[in-house]
This record gives C-alpha cells, sequence and structure tokens, in this order.
C-alpha cells in the first residue's frame, strides 16, 4: 500500500445482492477512512441512489437483479438521466472468466476485481480509479474510461493516416 489516500470525503455506493459482501465491503471502506458509504441490494435501489447525487465511486456485483450489474454500468455510462457518466466504477464479481472481463471493460468499467478478493486488492483498485483516473473517450459504440492501460511504442504505419487503396 505505497500510495495514501484521504478517503474521508470520497462517498461510495456498494451494490450486492448478498448482504454480507455488502458489510464486508462496507468495513474495508470504513477500515480505510471513509465515512459514506451507502449500500444498495438491487440495481433499481441501486440507480435511485445514484439519480439522488452524491455518489464519487460506485462498487458493483455483476449479478444483480433486475438488471444485471453489467446492465447498471451500460445505464449509467449512456442514458441521458445518467448523473454522472464518467463516475469510476469498480465491477467486484465472482464471475473472472476472460469473457466477464471483456465484456465490462467494453461497457466502460474502470476496475475490475475478482471475488475473492483481499484488502489490498480493494486498495490497489481503489488507488486506480481515484489517484490515477483514466482519460474517457467518446466513440461510436463506446463511452467510458480508456482501455490502454500502458502506451506501447508503435512502429508500423499509421492504419487513421493512410489512404485507401
Amino acid at each position: 500500500m505505497s500510495e495514501k489516500i484521504d478517503f474521508s470525503h470520497i462517498r461510495f455506493l456498494i451494490v450486492d445482492g448478498n448482504k454480507l459482501m455488502c458489510q464486508l465491503i462496507k468495513d474495508i471502506l470504513m477500515m480505510l477512512g471513509c465515512h459514506q458509504v451507502t449500500t444498495a441490494r438491487d440495481s433499481e435501489k441501486a440507480i435511485g441512489v445514484l439519480r439522488s447525487g452524491g455518489i464519487d465511486v460506485l462498487i458493483t456485483e455483476w449479478n444483480l437483479k433486475p438488471r444485471s450489474g453489467l446492465e447498471l454500468l451500460d445505464w449509467l455510462r449512456t442514458d441521458v438521466t445518467s448523473p454522472d457518466r464518467m463516475m469510476p466504477v469498480i465491477m467486484l464479481t465472482a464471475n473472472s472468466e476472460m469473457e466477464y472481463v471483456v465484456e465490462s471493460r467494453d461497457k466502460g468499467v474502470t476496475e475490475f476485481l475478482a471475488k475473492p478478493f483481499t484488502a489490498d486488492g480493494m486498495y490497489r483498485r481503489l488507488v486506480s480509479v481515484i489517484a490515477r483516473p483514466r482519460d474517457f473517450v467518446s466513440v461510436k459504440g463506446y463511452f467510458g474510461p480508456d482501455r490502454r492501460r500502458q502506451q506501447l511504442p508503435f512502429e508500423g504505419p499509421d492504419k487513421r493516416q493512410q489512404k485507401p487503396e
């Protein structure tokens, strides 16, 4: 835990159908110094909390009802009634297979954390979304954080500047 962040003024929303998991995540956040943590057990309640404002970071489970966490993420990123399309979102789920990670990334998740997780793993994701936010990208079919994690040198021709043959 190299970076120190003052979590006392950051407002979190945890969305998970499992009451014990909500409490565990809340306890970890409180241990880190958070004072403002709200929980919701389903996606519709989460949307109500988000619409009322005052949330800085969303932590959501994939498996929710009536909308999935992925549908909640899609609503946050694309709906005209979304209160903050650029809100950091951590997908915290046991669905850790590559297809879930890729689908979450492609819907605009900021970070992905697989269950079971450690307090250190949670802290690292929080540092990533709070201390090192990524630029947002808006292109046809995608709105969300830049999906490229690193800038690699490119030695080939630039496709965007090539003329069609």
